[in-house]
């Protein structure tokens, strides 16, 4: 059974048709669905998953509980690093979801530094990671670093400098490799 890393932007209250088809067929091929419980794509992801009784989904939180658990998965607590604020206390979390995963399913609003960092996680360990991209209306597959990059390209400057300012030591290493 291949996992499947699923996320997205919190801004995303509605998923686009072929993610909803994608997600479709993980569940016919049922494929293990590693998740967040954040509000916006990871909710709406919980919910479409949760509507097909799905029952091989683990949910990733940082906090004491799952914020979204709406199909009453296992829960998995990442705790943050020691005095984490911020993004930071998420990204332990997302690091652990890129690390299980074979493969990716984002939802991208071309805005979230995050959703962008959790498909660098996943190719620089391997692992493709289709990315539907809200902004530009469109869905690619990001296989490695120089397919990150270019994706990045189409990102304003301020979310460019946004995703640099979060990326742990070894994200940045693996870019200037």
């Amino acid at each position: 059974m291949a996992m499947i890393f699923l996320g997205g932007s919190r801004d995303i209250f509605e998923l686009p048709v072929p993610a909803t088809e994608r997600i479709g067929a993980i569940v016919a091929a049922e494929h293990g669905v590693l998740i967040g419980d954040a509000l916006g794509a990871d909710a709406e992801m919980q919910g479409l998953l949760a509507g097909y009784n799905y029952e091989h989904v683990g949910v990733f939180h940082a906090g004491p509980e799952p914020r979204n658990n709406l199909g009453d998965w296992a829960a998995y607590h990442i705790p943050p690093p020691e005095g984490a604020k911020g993004f930071a206390v998420y990204a332990a979390k997302d690091r652990e979801m890129a690390r299980r995963a074979d493969f990716g399913l984002m939802v991208w609003d071309g805005a979230s530094p995050g959703t962008c960092l959790n498909v660098l996680r996943l190719v620089m360990k391997g692992s493709p990671c289709v990315v539907c991209d809200t902004m530009r209306g469109m869905m690619a597959t990001v296989r490695n670093t120089a397919d990150w990059c270019a994706m990045l390209h189409h990102a304003d400057p301020e979310v460019r400098r946004e995703i640099e300012a979060r990326m742990s030591a070894d994200e940045r290493l693996v870019l200037e490799a």
